[in-house]
Protein backbone atom coordinates (compact mmCIF):
# COMPACT_ATOMS: atom_id res chain seq x y z
CA UNK A 1 0.00 0.00 0.00
CA UNK A 2 2.94 2.39 1.04
CA UNK A 3 3.98 1.97 -3.02
CA UNK A 4 0.28 1.80 -4.01
CA UNK A 5 -2.51 1.65 -2.02
CA UNK A 6 -5.18 0.74 -5.16
CA UNK A 7 -3.37 -3.15 -5.30
CA UNK A 8 -4.62 -3.86 -1.89
CA UNK A 9 -7.91 -4.33 -3.25
CA UNK A 10 -6.66 -6.85 -5.60
CA UNK A 11 -4.58 -8.84 -2.81
CA UNK A 12 -8.50 -8.78 -0.76
CA UNK A 13 -10.29 -9.41 -3.87
CA UNK A 14 -8.12 -12.68 -4.80
CA UNK A 15 -8.02 -13.73 -0.94
CA UNK A 16 -12.17 -13.35 -0.74
CA UNK A 17 -12.22 -15.78 -4.27
CA UNK A 18 -9.77 -18.31 -2.99
CA UNK A 19 -11.17 -18.62 0.48
CA UNK A 20 -14.56 -18.97 -0.64
CA UNK A 21 -13.97 -21.49 -3.23
CA UNK A 22 -12.14 -23.53 -0.99
CA UNK A 23 -14.93 -22.98 1.61
CA UNK A 24 -17.44 -24.57 -1.00
CA UNK A 25 -15.23 -27.20 -2.19
CA UNK A 26 -14.64 -28.40 0.94
CA UNK A 27 -17.90 -28.74 2.43
CA UNK A 28 -20.15 -29.81 -0.90
CA UNK A 29 -20.34 -33.81 -1.09
CA UNK A 30 -20.83 -32.84 -4.72
CA UNK A 31 -17.76 -33.42 -7.10
CA UNK A 32 -19.22 -31.48 -10.14
CA UNK A 33 -19.62 -28.44 -7.72
CA UNK A 34 -16.09 -28.77 -6.51
CA UNK A 35 -14.89 -28.53 -10.04
CA UNK A 36 -16.54 -25.65 -11.06
CA UNK A 37 -15.39 -23.66 -8.01
CA UNK A 38 -11.93 -24.99 -8.69
CA UNK A 39 -12.44 -23.78 -12.33
CA UNK A 40 -13.65 -20.53 -11.05
CA UNK A 41 -10.60 -19.74 -9.03
CA UNK A 42 -8.38 -21.13 -11.35
CA UNK A 43 -9.94 -18.86 -14.28
CA UNK A 44 -10.14 -15.65 -11.84
CA UNK A 45 -6.83 -16.08 -10.77
CA UNK A 46 -5.02 -16.45 -14.04
CA UNK A 47 -7.12 -14.24 -15.46
CA UNK A 48 -5.85 -11.33 -13.19
CA UNK A 49 -2.44 -12.66 -13.66
CA UNK A 50 -2.73 -12.71 -17.49
CA UNK A 51 -4.52 -9.12 -17.15
CA UNK A 52 -1.64 -7.36 -15.55
CA UNK A 53 1.48 -9.27 -16.38
CA UNK A 54 0.58 -10.79 -19.88
CA UNK A 55 -1.97 -8.70 -21.85
CA UNK A 56 0.07 -6.05 -23.39
CA UNK A 57 2.85 -8.79 -24.33
CA UNK A 58 0.15 -10.79 -26.34
CA UNK A 59 -0.72 -7.69 -27.61
CA UNK A 60 2.02 -6.51 -29.01
CA UNK A 61 2.78 -9.94 -30.00
CA UNK A 62 -0.28 -10.71 -32.19
CA UNK A 63 0.06 -7.12 -33.57
CA UNK A 64 2.57 -8.80 -36.69
CA UNK A 65 0.14 -11.25 -37.49
CA UNK A 66 -2.61 -8.34 -37.68
CA UNK A 67 -0.31 -6.50 -39.93
CA UNK A 68 -0.68 -9.18 -42.36
CA UNK A 69 -4.31 -8.39 -42.80
CA UNK A 70 -4.37 -5.23 -42.34
CA UNK A 71 -1.06 -3.11 -42.38
CA UNK A 72 -2.49 -0.13 -40.93
CA UNK A 73 -2.95 -2.30 -37.53
CA UNK A 74 -0.65 -0.21 -34.64
CA UNK A 75 0.37 -1.94 -31.72
CA UNK A 76 -1.69 -0.87 -28.96
CA UNK A 77 -0.22 -0.40 -24.96
CA UNK A 78 -1.94 -0.66 -22.17
CA UNK A 79 -0.93 1.76 -19.55
CA UNK A 80 -1.36 -1.06 -16.71
CA UNK A 81 1.46 -1.06 -13.66
CA UNK A 82 2.79 -4.18 -12.43
CA UNK A 83 1.69 -5.24 -8.64
CA UNK A 84 4.50 -6.48 -6.75
CA UNK A 85 5.16 -9.93 -5.89
CA UNK A 86 1.41 -10.68 -8.04
CA UNK A 87 3.10 -14.06 -9.56
CA UNK A 88 3.99 -15.31 -5.93
CA UNK A 89 0.16 -14.43 -4.34
CA UNK A 90 -1.61 -15.66 -6.87
CA UNK A 91 0.28 -19.01 -7.05
CA UNK A 92 0.17 -19.27 -2.82
CA UNK A 93 -3.57 -19.06 -3.61
CA UNK A 94 -4.16 -21.19 -6.24
CA UNK A 95 -2.02 -23.87 -4.41
CA UNK A 96 -4.31 -23.92 -1.12
CA UNK A 97 -7.36 -24.37 -3.13
CA UNK A 98 -6.29 -27.08 -5.77
CA UNK A 99 -4.73 -28.36 -1.97
CA UNK A 100 -8.10 -28.22 -0.75
CA UNK A 101 -9.73 -29.57 -3.53
CA UNK A 102 -7.46 -32.77 -3.95
CA UNK A 103 -7.87 -33.45 -0.15
CA UNK A 104 -4.83 -32.99 0.36
CA UNK A 105 -5.43 -30.07 2.93
CA UNK A 106 -8.71 -29.24 4.83
CA UNK A 107 -10.62 -26.02 4.58
CA UNK A 108 -9.42 -23.00 6.54
CA UNK A 109 -12.59 -21.39 8.16
CA UNK A 110 -10.66 -18.30 9.24
CA UNK A 111 -10.56 -15.47 6.93
CA UNK A 112 -8.04 -13.93 8.69
CA UNK A 113 -5.45 -16.96 9.01
CA UNK A 114 -6.17 -17.76 5.24
CA UNK A 115 -5.13 -13.70 4.54
CA UNK A 116 -2.16 -14.28 6.88
CA UNK A 117 -0.94 -16.87 4.85
CA UNK A 118 -1.29 -15.49 1.50
CA UNK A 119 -0.04 -11.89 2.46
CA UNK A 120 2.79 -12.85 5.34
CA UNK A 121 4.98 -10.31 4.95
CA UNK A 122 8.29 -11.94 4.65
CA UNK A 123 6.82 -13.86 1.75
CA UNK A 124 4.45 -11.37 -0.24
CA UNK A 125 7.27 -9.71 -2.53
CA UNK A 126 9.46 -12.86 -3.60
CA UNK A 127 8.53 -15.61 -1.91
CA UNK A 128 9.27 -18.85 -1.47
CA UNK A 129 5.82 -20.26 -2.75
CA UNK A 130 4.61 -22.05 0.51
CA UNK A 131 2.10 -24.46 0.41
CA UNK A 132 -1.33 -24.58 2.85
CA UNK A 133 -0.07 -27.69 4.51
CA UNK A 134 3.23 -25.97 5.54
CA UNK A 135 2.55 -22.67 6.73
CA UNK A 136 -1.21 -22.12 6.99
CA UNK A 137 -1.53 -24.54 10.02
CA UNK A 138 1.42 -22.64 11.71
CA UNK A 139 -0.64 -19.83 12.40
CA UNK A 140 -3.17 -21.88 14.74
CA UNK A 141 -0.10 -22.70 17.01
CA UNK A 142 0.79 -20.20 19.94
CA UNK A 143 4.05 -18.24 19.48
CA UNK A 144 6.77 -18.28 22.43
CA UNK A 145 10.01 -16.08 22.42
CA UNK A 146 12.69 -18.50 21.63
CA UNK A 147 16.60 -17.30 21.88
CA UNK A 148 17.24 -20.44 19.88
CA UNK A 149 15.22 -19.39 16.85
CA UNK A 150 16.49 -15.33 17.44
CA UNK A 151 19.50 -16.71 17.07
CA UNK A 152 18.90 -18.73 13.88
CA UNK A 153 16.77 -16.31 12.05
CA UNK A 154 19.52 -13.29 12.77
CA UNK A 155 22.44 -15.73 11.21
CA UNK A 156 19.97 -16.50 8.20
CA UNK A 157 19.26 -12.51 8.04
CA UNK A 158 23.17 -12.00 8.08
CA UNK A 159 24.38 -14.02 5.24
CA UNK A 160 21.67 -13.16 3.43
CA UNK A 161 22.31 -9.69 3.82
CA UNK A 162 25.99 -9.97 3.20
CA UNK A 163 25.25 -11.80 -0.73
CA UNK A 164 22.71 -9.24 -1.38
CA UNK A 165 24.40 -5.86 -0.53
CA UNK A 166 27.77 -6.46 -0.73
CA UNK A 167 27.70 -9.04 -3.79
CA UNK A 168 24.90 -9.10 -5.66
CA UNK A 169 24.27 -5.05 -5.50
CA UNK A 170 27.95 -4.50 -6.57
CA UNK A 171 27.99 -7.05 -9.50
CA UNK A 172 25.14 -5.16 -10.42
CA UNK A 173 26.76 -1.94 -11.46
CA UNK A 174 29.34 -3.97 -13.95
CA UNK A 175 26.37 -6.13 -15.56
CA UNK A 176 24.12 -3.15 -15.88
CA UNK A 177 26.81 -1.87 -17.68
CA UNK A 178 28.01 -3.93 -19.99
CA UNK A 179 24.40 -5.54 -20.84
CA UNK A 180 23.06 -1.90 -21.30
CA UNK A 181 25.12 -1.56 -24.73
CA UNK A 182 26.37 -5.49 -25.56
CA UNK A 183 27.56 -4.18 -28.97
CA UNK A 184 30.44 -2.12 -27.33
CA UNK A 185 32.40 -4.67 -25.83
CA UNK A 186 34.81 -7.59 -26.27
CA UNK A 187 33.51 -11.16 -26.01
CA UNK A 188 35.51 -11.35 -22.61
CA UNK A 189 33.93 -8.68 -21.30
CA UNK A 190 30.29 -10.10 -22.13
CA UNK A 191 31.40 -13.42 -20.49
CA UNK A 192 32.78 -11.66 -17.67
CA UNK A 193 29.49 -9.62 -17.23
CA UNK A 194 27.40 -12.51 -17.68
CA UNK A 195 29.17 -14.65 -14.78
CA UNK A 196 28.84 -11.37 -12.78
CA UNK A 197 25.19 -11.92 -13.56
CA UNK A 198 25.05 -15.98 -13.01
CA UNK A 199 26.43 -14.65 -9.31
CA UNK A 200 23.99 -11.59 -8.92
CA UNK A 201 21.07 -12.97 -9.29
CA UNK A 202 21.60 -16.06 -7.29
CA UNK A 203 22.81 -13.73 -4.19
CA UNK A 204 20.03 -11.21 -4.83
CA UNK A 205 17.62 -14.33 -5.15
CA UNK A 206 18.57 -16.29 -2.76
CA UNK A 207 19.90 -13.62 -0.58
CA UNK A 208 16.11 -12.26 0.10
CA UNK A 209 14.92 -15.54 0.66
CA UNK A 210 17.43 -15.96 3.69
CA UNK A 211 16.31 -12.63 4.95
CA UNK A 212 12.64 -13.53 4.32
CA UNK A 213 13.01 -17.18 6.06
CA UNK A 214 15.37 -15.70 9.09
CA UNK A 215 12.62 -13.14 9.83
CA UNK A 216 9.91 -15.90 9.76
CA UNK A 217 12.26 -17.51 12.27
CA UNK A 218 12.95 -15.33 15.04
CA UNK A 219 8.90 -15.11 14.90
CA UNK A 220 8.93 -18.91 15.23
CA UNK A 221 7.73 -19.56 11.96
CA UNK A 222 9.97 -22.42 9.52
CA UNK A 223 9.46 -21.53 5.87
CA UNK A 224 10.79 -24.25 3.11
CA UNK A 225 14.07 -24.18 1.78
CA UNK A 226 14.24 -22.16 -1.61
CA UNK A 227 17.84 -22.73 -2.87
CA UNK A 228 20.28 -25.59 -2.27
CA UNK A 229 23.75 -24.44 -3.72
CA UNK A 230 22.62 -24.96 -6.97
CA UNK A 231 25.87 -24.01 -8.60
CA UNK A 232 27.05 -27.63 -7.30
CA UNK A 233 24.20 -29.21 -9.29
CA UNK A 234 25.95 -31.93 -11.97
CA UNK A 235 22.72 -32.19 -14.02
CA UNK A 236 20.06 -29.73 -15.14
CA UNK A 237 17.60 -32.00 -13.14
CA UNK A 238 19.58 -31.60 -10.19
CA UNK A 239 20.14 -27.95 -10.63
CA UNK A 240 16.38 -27.30 -10.79
CA UNK A 241 15.86 -29.52 -7.57
CA UNK A 242 18.23 -26.63 -5.72
CA UNK A 243 17.26 -23.39 -7.73
CA UNK A 244 14.10 -21.57 -6.56
CA UNK A 245 12.79 -25.25 -5.25
CA UNK A 246 9.55 -23.67 -3.96
CA UNK A 247 8.49 -22.74 -7.96
CA UNK A 248 9.83 -25.73 -9.33
CA UNK A 249 8.22 -27.84 -6.87
CA UNK A 250 5.14 -25.64 -7.64
CA UNK A 251 5.20 -26.63 -11.29
CA UNK A 252 5.78 -30.47 -10.90
CA UNK A 253 3.09 -30.86 -8.28
CA UNK A 254 0.23 -28.43 -10.47
CA UNK A 255 1.39 -28.27 -14.16
CA UNK A 256 3.61 -31.15 -14.88
CA UNK A 257 1.26 -34.31 -12.93
CA UNK A 258 -1.83 -32.60 -14.40
CA UNK A 259 0.02 -32.97 -17.84
CA UNK A 260 0.30 -36.63 -17.14
CA UNK A 261 3.85 -36.58 -15.73
CA UNK A 262 6.02 -39.52 -16.87
CA UNK A 263 3.10 -41.96 -16.93
CA UNK A 264 2.04 -41.37 -21.26
CA UNK A 265 4.16 -41.92 -24.17
CA UNK A 266 8.04 -41.43 -24.45
CA UNK A 267 6.97 -38.02 -26.92
CA UNK A 268 3.98 -37.02 -24.68
CA UNK A 269 6.16 -37.24 -21.53
CA UNK A 270 8.89 -35.13 -23.51
CA UNK A 271 6.10 -32.90 -24.80
CA UNK A 272 5.36 -32.20 -20.88
CA UNK A 273 8.28 -31.25 -19.76
CA UNK A 274 8.85 -28.78 -22.53
CA UNK A 275 5.58 -27.21 -21.94
CA UNK A 276 6.68 -26.94 -17.88
CA UNK A 277 10.04 -25.15 -18.32
CA UNK A 278 8.70 -22.83 -20.85
CA UNK A 279 6.18 -21.92 -19.11
CA UNK A 280 8.43 -21.20 -16.22
CA UNK A 281 10.32 -19.01 -18.28
CA UNK A 282 6.82 -16.96 -18.95
CA UNK A 283 6.04 -16.73 -15.16
CA UNK A 284 9.59 -15.13 -15.30
CA UNK A 285 8.37 -12.01 -17.22
CA UNK A 286 6.35 -10.82 -20.26
CA UNK A 287 9.13 -11.14 -22.68
CA UNK A 288 10.65 -13.76 -24.94
CA UNK A 289 13.76 -13.63 -23.39
CA UNK A 290 12.12 -15.38 -20.56
CA UNK A 291 10.27 -18.06 -23.11
CA UNK A 292 13.54 -18.74 -24.39
CA UNK A 293 15.40 -19.01 -21.14
CA UNK A 294 13.05 -22.08 -20.25
CA UNK A 295 12.93 -23.54 -23.39
CA UNK A 296 16.50 -24.07 -23.22
CA UNK A 297 16.49 -25.31 -19.84
CA UNK A 298 13.43 -27.55 -21.39
CA UNK A 299 16.10 -28.40 -24.11
CA UNK A 300 19.46 -28.95 -22.05
CA UNK A 301 17.00 -31.48 -19.72
CA UNK A 302 16.42 -33.60 -22.72
CA UNK A 303 19.36 -33.34 -24.34
CA UNK A 304 20.60 -34.96 -20.39
CA UNK A 305 17.99 -37.55 -20.62
CA UNK A 306 19.14 -38.99 -24.16
CA UNK A 307 22.65 -38.68 -23.28
CA UNK A 308 22.08 -40.79 -20.05
CA UNK A 309 20.35 -43.22 -22.25
CA UNK A 310 22.87 -43.13 -24.52
CA UNK A 311 25.48 -44.34 -21.85
CA UNK A 312 23.73 -46.84 -20.39
CA UNK A 313 23.36 -48.56 -24.11
CA UNK A 314 27.26 -48.45 -24.77
CA UNK A 315 27.58 -49.64 -21.02
CA UNK A 316 29.42 -46.31 -19.34
CA UNK A 317 26.65 -45.30 -17.47
CA UNK A 318 28.00 -46.61 -13.98
CA UNK A 319 31.75 -45.65 -14.69
CA UNK A 320 30.77 -41.84 -15.70
CA UNK A 321 28.21 -41.22 -12.60
CA UNK A 322 31.03 -43.12 -10.28
CA UNK A 323 34.05 -41.13 -11.12
CA UNK A 324 34.67 -38.58 -9.32
CA UNK A 325 36.73 -36.42 -11.80
CA UNK A 326 33.42 -36.60 -14.20
CA UNK A 327 31.41 -35.75 -11.27
CA UNK A 328 33.48 -32.26 -11.19
CA UNK A 329 33.73 -31.74 -15.00
CA UNK A 330 29.79 -32.69 -14.65
CA UNK A 331 29.14 -29.91 -12.31
CA UNK A 332 31.18 -27.30 -14.86
CA UNK A 333 29.43 -28.00 -17.99
CA UNK A 334 26.49 -27.50 -16.06
CA UNK A 335 27.40 -24.20 -15.03
CA UNK A 336 28.10 -23.37 -18.73
CA UNK A 337 24.94 -24.39 -19.97
CA UNK A 338 23.32 -22.63 -17.61
CA UNK A 339 25.40 -19.61 -18.09
CA UNK A 340 24.83 -19.53 -21.41
CA UNK A 341 20.96 -19.38 -20.91
CA UNK A 342 20.96 -16.39 -18.10
CA UNK A 343 21.82 -14.05 -20.98
CA UNK A 344 18.65 -14.80 -22.25
CA UNK A 345 16.96 -14.01 -19.04
CA UNK A 346 19.45 -10.48 -18.42
CA UNK A 347 19.00 -9.36 -22.03
CA UNK A 348 16.89 -6.57 -22.72
CA UNK A 349 15.89 -8.00 -26.28
CA UNK A 350 16.31 -11.14 -28.00
CA UNK A 351 18.69 -9.27 -30.44
CA UNK A 352 20.79 -8.26 -27.54
CA UNK A 353 20.77 -11.73 -26.32
CA UNK A 354 21.77 -13.43 -29.64
CA UNK A 355 24.81 -10.67 -30.03
CA UNK A 356 26.20 -11.95 -26.55
CA UNK A 357 26.22 -15.63 -27.21
CA UNK A 358 28.21 -15.30 -30.24
CA UNK A 359 30.31 -13.50 -29.20
CA UNK A 360 31.24 -14.07 -25.27
CA UNK A 361 33.79 -17.08 -26.41
CA UNK A 362 35.41 -14.95 -28.82
CA UNK A 363 38.40 -13.10 -28.36
CA UNK A 364 38.78 -14.44 -24.52
CA UNK A 365 42.66 -13.48 -25.12
CA UNK A 366 42.05 -9.96 -24.53
CA UNK A 367 41.73 -8.09 -21.26
CA UNK A 368 38.01 -7.35 -20.26
CA UNK A 369 36.96 -4.19 -19.54
CA UNK A 370 37.39 -3.59 -16.16
CA UNK A 371 34.60 -1.22 -15.76
CA UNK A 372 34.81 2.46 -14.15
CA UNK A 373 36.99 1.18 -11.13
CA UNK A 374 39.51 -1.82 -11.61
CA UNK A 375 39.48 -2.08 -8.01
CA UNK A 376 35.49 -2.56 -7.65
CA UNK A 377 35.89 -5.49 -10.84
CA UNK A 378 38.89 -7.35 -8.79
CA UNK A 379 37.30 -6.97 -5.51
CA UNK A 380 33.82 -8.25 -7.08
CA UNK A 381 35.90 -11.61 -8.57
CA UNK A 382 37.30 -11.86 -5.12
CA UNK A 383 33.89 -11.59 -3.71
CA UNK A 384 32.66 -14.67 -6.05
CA UNK A 385 35.75 -16.67 -4.88
CA UNK A 386 34.53 -16.26 -0.96
CA UNK A 387 31.49 -17.09 -1.56
CA UNK A 388 32.05 -20.20 -3.53
CA UNK A 389 34.74 -21.46 -1.35
CA UNK A 390 31.78 -20.86 1.74
CA UNK A 391 29.83 -23.11 -0.32
CA UNK A 392 32.34 -25.64 -1.12
CA UNK A 393 32.57 -25.90 2.71
CA UNK A 394 28.49 -26.00 2.87
CA UNK A 395 28.32 -28.88 0.23
CA UNK A 396 30.69 -30.67 2.37
CA UNK A 397 28.45 -30.57 5.27
CA UNK A 398 31.14 -28.26 7.32
CA UNK A 399 28.96 -25.31 6.82
CA UNK A 400 25.31 -25.30 8.06
CA UNK A 401 22.74 -24.87 5.39
CA UNK A 402 19.34 -23.15 6.24
CA UNK A 403 18.84 -25.44 9.76
CA UNK A 404 21.33 -28.65 9.13
CA UNK A 405 23.26 -28.97 11.44
CA UNK A 406 26.96 -27.94 11.12
CA UNK A 407 30.58 -29.64 11.52
CA UNK A 408 32.00 -26.16 12.24
CA UNK A 409 33.20 -25.20 16.23
CA UNK A 410 30.76 -22.66 17.43
CA UNK A 411 33.26 -20.12 18.49
CA UNK A 412 34.73 -20.19 14.74
CA UNK A 413 31.17 -19.80 13.73
CA UNK A 414 30.48 -16.86 15.11
CA UNK A 415 33.92 -14.86 14.40
CA UNK A 416 32.26 -16.00 10.97
CA UNK A 417 29.26 -14.21 11.16
CA UNK A 418 31.14 -11.15 12.93
CA UNK A 419 33.32 -11.16 9.67
CA UNK A 420 30.45 -10.88 7.49
CA UNK A 421 28.77 -8.11 9.60
CA UNK A 422 31.73 -5.76 9.16
CA UNK A 423 31.87 -6.61 5.32
CA UNK A 424 28.68 -5.27 5.27
CA UNK A 425 29.44 -2.38 6.83
CA UNK A 426 32.22 -1.32 4.89
CA UNK A 427 31.25 -3.16 1.72
CA UNK A 428 28.12 -2.60 1.71
CA UNK A 429 26.22 -0.93 -1.41
CA UNK A 430 22.77 0.68 -1.37
CA UNK A 431 20.00 -0.57 -3.37
CA UNK A 432 16.31 -0.94 -3.02
CA UNK A 433 15.66 -3.33 -5.59
CA UNK A 434 15.53 -7.11 -5.50
CA UNK A 435 15.28 -8.64 -9.32
CA UNK A 436 12.57 -10.80 -8.06
CA UNK A 437 9.82 -8.30 -7.22
CA UNK A 438 9.69 -7.59 -10.92
CA UNK A 439 8.36 -11.16 -11.23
Amino acid sequence: MYWRWEYIFLILFENSINFYAGLRIGTSLNDKVKKKWLIFALVTNLGLLFFFKYFNFALTSLTPLAQVFNPRVQPYIVNIILPIGISFHTFTTLSYTMDVYRKKHQVENSFVKFSLYVTFFPLLLAGPIERATNLLDQFSTKKNFSSEQLIEGCKLIIWGLFKKVVIADRLAIYVNQIYGNPHSYSGSTLLLATMFFAFQIYCDFSGYTDIATGSARILGFRLMQNFNLPYMADSIGNFWKRWHISLSSWFADYLYKPLGGNRVSKSRWMLNIFIVFAVSGLWHGANWTFIIWGALHGFYYLLEYMGSLLLKFVGLEQRVTRSKIMHKLRIVAVFFLVLIAWVFFRSINIQDAFYITSHMFTGLNRMPYLGSSAFDTVLNIMLILLLYSIQILQYKGLFSIYYTPSKTPAFLRYVGYAILLVLIGLLGVNSREFIYFQF
